[in-house]
């Protein structure tokens, strides 16, 4: 009878009708193949989060703990990011110059022609 509520309130429940362990357990995937995260903190004298490094974990949240424990150890953060390493996506270096050559034909963006008065003088 118990099983029968647990299995309406929460769905099928693996391991047949004794409610025991799941049948066909799977083993714990070994830490070599969890993903690898890249760790940003914010410290706190700065408003921007900078990449610290790297590590594996199995989840987010284990990422943002293990990040916690091994970049944090003397309190120098106040916050941390997470990303798994597949999501980030990066221009490539090679291909540099034609990437940024439309920004050249902007000069607008830079005030390199404006004739600051002689009060200014700290820009």
């Amino acid at each position: 009878m118990a099983f029968q509520i647990r299995r309406l309130l929460y769905g099928d429940i693996p391991g047949g009708e004794t409610g025991g362990g799941p049948a066909n357990p799977q083993p714990a995937p070994d830490s070599s193949e969890w993903p690898l995260w890249e760790v940003f903190i914010r410290s706190r004298q700065g408003l921007d989060h900078k990449h610290v490094g790297s590590l594996h974990a199995a989840d987010a949240r284990m990422a943002v703990e293990n990040a916690r424990d091994v970049y944090t150890r003397r309190m120098e953060g106040v916050s941390i990011w997470v990303v798994e390493s597949r999501h980030i996506h990066a221009s490539q270096p090679e291909e540099a110059g034609p990437f940024y050559d439309p920004a050249a034909d902007k000069a607008y963006r830079h005030p390199t022609f404006y004739d600051l008065p002689k009060e200014i003088d700290h820009m």
